[in-house]
């Protein structure tokens, strides 16, 4: 018989494997998770996903430079504007009820889900437009400080924000994993003094997280058709979400 734990490490392995593939880091998809097995939102779920995050990026980030696929100005310019803006959305989280924060990550998870499921215009090879960095680089401010309100890293917005503004998909994960890294780990500072983690558990959830999320990189970089990819991490996240809501409302 598994006991929760097992779940939740199994979960979290399975997660992190898909959010590799995308460069997002897992936060996204373990806020939903965690909350299955954890009561409190703002101290226990979010700062132990926001330094999941952090190292399933990380971990990502090295899958994919493995594959020459990081384009490192754009993404250095993008880490800067979410490192700054990520913890304003962490200190807002702390003012904000709850039930609010749920409101936020249930709009988010519909335009990520509609994006997901958009057909990449960059299909069949070539860029027809290029990528609109300036723009990218100003929609990322209000991104991350959403991520910090919900606690789960800006990447789940920001990567179908680089594809729409024209970057190739797998460059944009790429791009995405860096991006995301370091704002995950300074989101986390508003939740220093009144995070709540087993930190057991934690450790485990970590080295679980980073070895799923290299594997998921690498897996995109030599296997995956980047529109697949998509729409099967927008299934998952959807169905992760609803039972999430179907729990909240029973």
């Amino acid at each position: 018989m598994y006991t929760n734990e097992t779940i939740l490490i199994i979960g979290l392995l399975i997660l992190s494997i898909a959010s590799g593939m995308l460069g997002l880091g897992v936060a996204f998809a373990a806020v939903p998770f965690l909350g299955l097995f954890m009561t409190d939102l703002v101290h226990e779920v979010q700062p132990l996903s926001l330094f999941l995050n952090g190292i399933t990026a990380m971990f990502a980030l090295f899958g994919f430079a493995r594959s020459g696929l990081v384009e490192w100005r754009p993404a250095i310019l993008l880490a800067i504007v979410t490192t700054v803006f990520a913890p304003v959305g962490s200190w807002l989280a702390q003012q904000i009820d709850a039930r609010w924060l749920w409101i936020f990550y249930f709009a988010a998870v519909a335009f990520l889900a509609w994006r997901m499921f958009m057909p990449d215009k960059s299909a069949g090879g070539t860029r027809s437009v290029e990528p609109n960095l300036v723009l990218a680089l100003l929609l990322a401010a209000p991104i991350s400080v959403l991520a910090g309100m919900l606690g789960v890293g800006p990447g789940f917005l920001l990567l179908p924000t680089l594809i729409l503004l024209h970057y190739e998909p797998k460059h944009a994960a790429a791009i995405n994993a860096l991006a995301v890294t370091p704002p995950s780990f300074s989101a986390l500072i508003p939740h220093m003094t009144t995070a709540t983690i087993n930190w057991t558990l934690g450790a485990i959830l970590v080295v679980v997280g980073a070895a799923g999320s290299f594997f998921g990189a690498r897996l995109t970089s030599l296997y995956v058709p980047g529109q697949r990819l998509k729409q099967a991490f927008g299934v998952l996240i959807v169905v992760m979400t609803l039972y999430k809501l179907f729990q909240i409302l029973g």
